[in-house]
């Protein structure tokens, strides 16, 4: 299954102001001036593009393609592109916002971008969707480019789509450029272990938050809500170190066992199971929502955005949170949560395992080095380690819940490089 970088979905709030609340929060806290906070607020480079693509009809048919650049002040701007028929501006400028701050909390020298097409590429033919990301990539070639802008894969992208962008901006410079963007097949200069980077991730910030709460892995059960890259990932990695996942869920609705769920029998049911669950006989069925309302230790939400609201939140008997997903906790539901005592591992700290790779392939396209999957992991849990262990910190400093911590640790390390550059 090829890696796909985490993105929220649009559902019931708007994901921009979501993150701006929680940005304002931490930036009151620091107590940043107001010029500074105009300067981190606004993206540096908003682009939109008309995309004409001939269809296999004959016909041709105009897409519209975005391209948003929040910042660059800790370095090339990184993030994904996605491929969805209701992505609109306010997504992706929210999108490259989170990408900023999880890039300063895990301490990547990369600013935050993200792009998108609205199309809907489930009712599109390869080769449309070839036309379409390579017009894309020529539309972008005062854009991105491997010291200014790095693209990713996103919802309705993967390696082949990179493979496609590679081609055409390596072509118009006249040169092979692979990196450019990260999350390319293996044989384009891809990374090993990317693919399971986010759940492997997740299962690092998790087994730490353990460790603050003095919970014993092995005594511990886990609900984890998502069952694709991500969440699958993160349940096999959870069930290696002792963690006795009793319930898990995809599109077709969640799966409960008390005594715990047979982790590999499951992955092996689904991808032989046209990637669903949905007729898995090891478990009870159960709904979503009675999934994220169980009596267990740690909660992982890794499906998609504001699962976790003010409508449900009171109902959340977790004594952890580790957000899988982007967004998965709307900002209503952040005082219902805390009010609780539950411990929740933001996004922006828990899955940047994905970047974290992200950022080491590019590492090794540019010293043109493959590292072993030994190494890539060794590093790669020493930086989700580290990241934690300075949001903890920091929460424990100014007496905030991690989210507001993460975003207080990204925003001082933004706006303190700022600073030293003499930006203004």
């Amino acid at each position: 299954m090829a890696y796909i970088e985490p993105a929220p979905i649009k559902d019931k709030e708007n994901p921009l102001e979501s993150m701006m609340s929680r940005f304002d929060a931490a930036a009151r806290l620091l107590g940043i001036s107001d010029e500074m906070y105009d300067i981190l607020k606004v993206p540096a480079r908003q682009v939109i593009v008309g995309l004409p693509v001939t269809m296999d009809n004959g016909a041709i048919k105009v897409f519209e393609g975005y391209r948003v650049i929040h910042s660059n002040i800790l370095g090339p701007a990184k993030g994904g592109i996605r491929l969805d028929p209701a992505v609109h501006l306010d997504e992706v400028r929210a999108l490259a916002a989170w990408m900023t701050w999880k890039c300063a909390v895990v301490d990547i020298p990369y600013g935050g971008a993200k792009g998108g097409i609205a199309c809907n590429p489930r009712e599109m033919s390869a080769g449309e969707i070839e036309r379409l990301i390579r017009q894309y990539t020529v539309a972008m070639l005062d854009v991105i480019g491997p010291d200014r802008d790095i693209p990713a894969p996103d919802m309705g992208t993967g390696p082949r789509e990179m493979a496609w962008i590679v081609d055409e901006y390596s072509k118009a410079k006249g040169m092979t450029v692979n990196n450019v963007v990260t999350g390319k097949p293996l044989v384009l200069g891809g990374s090993l272990g990317r693919t399971e980077a986010t759940g492997r991730g997740v299962t690092v910030a998790a087994l730490a938050a353990m460790d603050k709460l003095r919970m014993n892995p092995y005594r511990t059960t886990a609900a984890i809500q998502g069952f694709g890259n991500v969440g699958s990932f993160a349940a096999e990695l959870l069930h290696e170190r002792g963690v006795t996942v009793v319930a898990v869920s995809d599109i077709s609705g969640g799966y409960y066992n008390a005594s715990g769920i047979d982790i590999t029998a499951a992955v092996n049911y689904r991808n032989s199971n046209k990637g669903t669950l949905d007729g898995f006989s090891g478990a009870e069925k159960i709904s979503n929502e009675e999934l994220l309302a169980l009596a267990v230790d740690v909660l992982v939400p890794a499906a998609k955005e504001d699962v976790i609201t003010d409508d449900n939140a009171a109902s959340i008997q977790a004594k952890m949170i580790v957000e899988g997903a982007n967004g998965p906790t709307s900002a209503s539901a952040d005082e219902i949560i805390n009010s609780k005592g539950i411990l929740v591992v933001p996004d922006i700290l828990a899955n940047a395992g994905g970047v974290t790779v992200s950022y080491f392939e590019w590492v090794q396209n540019r010293i043109g080095y493959k590292w072993t999957l030994d190494r890539i992991n060794r590093r790669a849990d020493r930086v989700m380690k580290d990241a934690f262990d300075r949001v903890f910190e920091t929460s424990q400093r100014y007496q905030v819940p991690m989210r507001l911590a993460a975003y207080i640790v990204a925003i001082d390390k933004v706006a303190s490089t700022y600073k030293f550059r003499g930006g203004y």
